[in-house]
């Protein structure tokens, strides 16, 4: 009966208790037999080489080997690889760890960022510092695409970038292979949702560690998970489905920093930073930058109040921000008193003018409530066609100056941008009488944590000023359409509801037609 190989652990253990020079011996024999030997470590480091997944985040607590998994993938399985930091300082750690796998730097081009490896392999280091610095890839050909710390790219990036995927052998497998531990900001929120169904505790259909799921997009451009690998009709085009998983490492998985000491180091850090890198928990407290307008927690808990009235109170306001194409969406926040229903939206393509964007707005009013419009830009022209029909329409120019101060009555706001979301603010305030309840949306919780704000002095004394729209959009990767049409509800001028005339009744008409004033007639315009 033949006896099973020793796995890796086994390995590790009888080298570890090998007299030292016997031990150097086996090293020089095993460099001399091959430089470039990798293997992965059993356990998760193993299963996410050998997975399936078109889409592979593979991670969460610190010490996993999440980095190792990149490198050897690109030594051992890919062909033409690139592996990406976001800035391109942090690539130093990737050279030096590659090239104590190699035992030099033989093949490495330290300008370009291009190491050539044994077997014909070719591995690119690249960096992305700037939101829109994912052009500099664009076109060039990959078949394996990693992301190390992934949580520190945005959305838009990390899309962009993987939407390049390509190779001209058709016998190597294409694959994305991310590694990160959990968001230390609300920039990296948008990782918790693309992978919801391992990172969402609330989501209704949670996935199991390394299990396949598929997904589009679809026509509103947004991820839609589908039941298999099979091709699906999404509107009148058919779509090739993607596979993603999440697989989780923590430093106990990996036996050679277990022999460091490391996992002592990381039980020392503060929470919720322990949490995190100790053991990978996504779901404790995130630290906001210092100058962030909205605290990430007074969001999260007006998202955990909402809950969905058996009647719905009166609408009292919409807010709308149209869009007319690309990645962006056009956006309808309703407001209900201190409620919010949840949002609405469509593609930009298909909002593409003023009237198509005010037909997706008006069957959504109700009660003559107030309709909030971005009108800068498509925004103009939906406000055009909303006056036409009657609405109750109030346009919204972020950059037009704010008569209003904060509710302590110490500052002024820089402009109407500022102030519609300091006012928004302070209703998500928790100390509030009666604070806000917003509908669970990971998208929207993006959108109102990404606004940083600043003290400025104006004419009149210190004012609040905050991001630009443009700005949000390079912090997120995307437009915040859904933030901002929550925000333009909070507008200080927006008229009050616009009552319906009362439908009268046949004693009104005979009162009116022996009214002295009644002229004798009837008037059918108030029939």
């Amino acid at each position: 009966m033949m006896r099973a190989p020793p796995s890796v652990a086994e390995l590790l253990e009888r080298m570890q208790a090998m007299p030292p020079e016997q031990a150097a011996a086996i090293d020089a024999l095993l460099s001399d037999i091959d430089p470039v030997i990798w293997v992965p470590q059993d356990g998760p480091q193993r299963q996410a080489y050998e997975s399936e997944a078109d889409i592979l985040f593979y991670g969460g607590a610190a010490g996993g080997g999440k980095t190792e998994i990149l490198l050897g993938l690109s030594l051992t399985a890919q062909e033409r690889s690139i592996i990406f930091r976001r800035e391109a300082v942090q690539l130093i750690g990737l050279e030096e760890r590659m090239t104590e796998i190699l035992g030099s730097r033989n093949g490495y081009n330290g300008q370009d960022h291009v190491w050539r490896l044994p077997g014909k392999r070719v591995l690119e280091l690249g960096s992305v510092k700037e939101p829109g610095d994912w052009t500099k890839y664009q076109g060039r050909p990959h078949d394996f695409k990693g992301f190390d710390e992934v949580c520190h790219f945005t959305e838009g990036q990390f899309r962009a970038l993987i939407g390049w995927m390509r190779t001209d052998n058709p016998d190597v497998r294409q694959r994305v292979v991310c590694a990160g531990n959990p968001p230390t900001d609300a920039t990296g929120e948008w990782v918790k949702r693309y992978w919801a169904p391992w990172l969402d505790p609330h989501h209704p259909n949670p996935a199991k560690s390394g299990e396949l799921r598929w997904f589009v997009t679809n026509e509103k451009g947004d991820d839609q998970e589908v039941p298999g690998p099979d091709p699906v009709m999404v509107g009148s085009e058919l779509m090739q489905p993607k596979s993603r998983t999440f697989i989780p490492s923590r430093v106990d998985d990996n036996l050679f920093l277990m022999s460091t000491g490391y996992k002592a180091q990381l039980q020392t850090l503060p929470e919720p930073l322990r949490s995190q890198m100790l053991r990978g928990d996504f779901n404790a407290g995130v630290s906001d930058p210092v100058w962030q307008l909205i605290p990430t927690e007074w969001v999260k808990a007006a998202q955990a109040r909402w809950k969905e009235p058996e009647k719905k109170p009166q609408m009292t306001a919409i807010g709308f921000d149209p869009s007319r194409g690309g990645r962006d969406k056009s956006s309808a926040a309703r407001r209900h008193g201190n409620w919010f229903d949840k949002l609405m939206t469509a593609p930009g393509v298909i909002t593409k003018d003023g009237p198509t964007a005010a037909g997706f707005v008006t069957p959504l009013v109700r009660d003559g409530a107030p309709i909030a419009v971005d009108s800068i830009g498509i925004g103009s022209s939906a406000l055009d066609f909303l006056v036409g029909l009657g609405l109750n329409v109030h346009p919204v120019v972020g950059s037009e100056a704010s008569s209003l101060m904060d509710k302590a009555g110490q500052l002024h706001f820089r402009n109407k941008r500022a102030e519609m979301y300091w006012r928004l603010r302070e209703a998500l305030d928790p100390t509030h009488t009666d604070p806000i309840a917003l509908p669970p949306d990971t998208e929207l919780l993006g959108d109102l944590t990404a606004p940083r704000y600043k003290v400025v002095t104006m004419g009149k004394g210190a004012a609040i000023q905050i991001n630009s729209k443009d700005e949000i959009r390079e912090i997120l990767g995307r437009s915040p359409d859904k933030g901002d049409s929550v925000a333009m509800t909070f507008v200080a001028d927006l008229p009050t509801p616009r009552a319906k005339p009362r439908k009268r009744s046949l004693q009104d008409r005979l009162s009116q037609l022996s009214s002295p004033r009644g002229g004798g007639h009837w008037d059918q315009s108030t029939a």
